[in-house]
């Protein structure tokens, strides 16, 4: 029987990463890269040279369309807009075939019940964090007798503005209503504001020594529960002038969201700045692209305290591709996570977080052998 792969957004910004990696690792038959800039695909596909992959355009706002092309698939690969993620949640759900994507929406946990009943299983959330993270966070539990807290902190270096859904997620990174900017301390969550939280942390290689704040990511929303895990937090950065950039708006007000009417149009700061901002040539330049990924997590083993790091390395932009060097850090994760999947490496059902679903080093050893490494230290305290 034929093993198949459909890719949302398959040549994207991200996900065109994801098609290259199918098309050089996986074992999948059929690798269908789904997108509406049809031109674009066809291209990727040209550029490869692989057999196995076609094209079909796809409107990801048309849900009609998500019911009709995912079944026959053995997995759905999800690179679009995270304003997506809960609609292609629910068309895996709905059609019984498995899926995964780079984000986390709330609502998507909602189908679990449904998809636990189509035998299938969803993941939200398998890129470098959450998904890398997640896996090192698995990591190291499962070497503790009892866990204590989970810092996570991860620096990513690309410019403001790749592509219309990056840039709106940088700009939810830090703006001031993104109401899950949280850390969990004692099992209670602490809510934060934008920049809070500052510290400095060692990435090493190009990226080198950072300053980081609390970010909103959804590390904080799963492991407490999954984890058992009392004490979370995720802290990370972009580049200098992508931080600058978001200081700069955050000073002057232009997260608003009051909207008034400009030459007869009715708009709001916020909005502005991201048309703005995806014109502006020097949103797309940044000097180094890659990810850095940090994990400290504190616990006990036979009575006695300690704490593991674990970090990330990859080869510089030089070696890796350059623009490359960021995406396939997304990218990689959610082409293994499929072919975890298709293989029968997953074995749980139901929509659930990289952490539980995850084998961290079954993931690890296909992440080494595309050239991301983790790389661990147990100290005793």
């Amino acid at each position: 029987m034929k093993m198949k792969v459909l890719v949302l957004g398959g040549a994207g910004a991200v996900c065109s990463e994801t098609t290259r990696d199918l098309a050089r690792y996986s074992k999948f038959d059929e690798i269908t890269v789904a997108d509406h800039d049809l031109e674009a695909a066809k291209k990727l596909i040209e550029e490869i040279g692989d057999p196995r992959l076609s094209s079909v355009e796809f409107d990801a706002n048309k849900y009609d369309s998500m019911v009709k092309l995912f079944p026959g698939h053995d997995v759905v690969i999800s690179g679009l807009p995270c304003e997506y993620d809960l609609a292609v949640t629910r068309a895996c759900a709905e059609t019984g075939v498995n899926g995964l994507d780079v984000a986390t929406e709330e609502d998507q946990w909602s189908y679990d019940a449904v998809a636990k009943e189509k035998d299938m299983i969803y993941i939200p959330g398998v890129g470098a964090t959450p998904g890398i993270t997640n896996a090192m966070a698995k990591h190291a539990v499962n070497q503790m007798d009892e866990v204590d807290e989970i810092q996570i902190n991860f620096a990513a270096f690309r410019c403001p503005a790749p592509a219309p859904g990056l840039l709106v997620t940088f700009l939810w990174e830090f703006n001031p209503k993104t109401d899950t900017r949280f850390y969990v301390k004692n099992g209670e969550k602490i809510k934060v504001g934008p920049f809070e939280g500052l510290k400095k942390v060692d990435y090493k290689g190009e990226i080198g020594v950072q300053e980081v704040c609390y970010i909103p990511h959804p590390e904080t929303r799963t492991m407490p529960k999954s984890l058992g895990v009392k004490n979370v937090s995720v802290h990370g950065c972009f580049p200098p002038q992508a931080m600058n950039l978001a200081r700069t708006m955050l000073a002057w007000g232009l997260f608003d969201e009051e909207p008034f009417t400009y030459k007869g149009v009715e708009t709001n700061a916020c909005d502005m700045m991201l048309e703005l901002l995806l014109r502006s040539p020097r949103t797309k330049e940044t000097p180094i692209w890659g990810y850095g990924l940090v994990l400290e997590v504190f616990g006990k083993k036979d009575g006695k305290k300690l704490k593991i790091k674990l970090w990330t390395e990859h080869p510089p932009m030089s070696e890796w591709g350059g623009k490359a060097a960021y995406y396939k850090n997304i990218a990689i994760p959610l082409s293994i996570g499929a072919q975890m999947i298709a293989r029968g490496d997953v074995s749980v059902r139901g929509v659930v977080p990289p952490e539980l679903a995850i084998d961290p080093e079954i993931f690890f050893d296909e992440l080494k052998i595309r050239g991301i490494k983790v790389l661990e230290e147990t100290e005793w305290i």
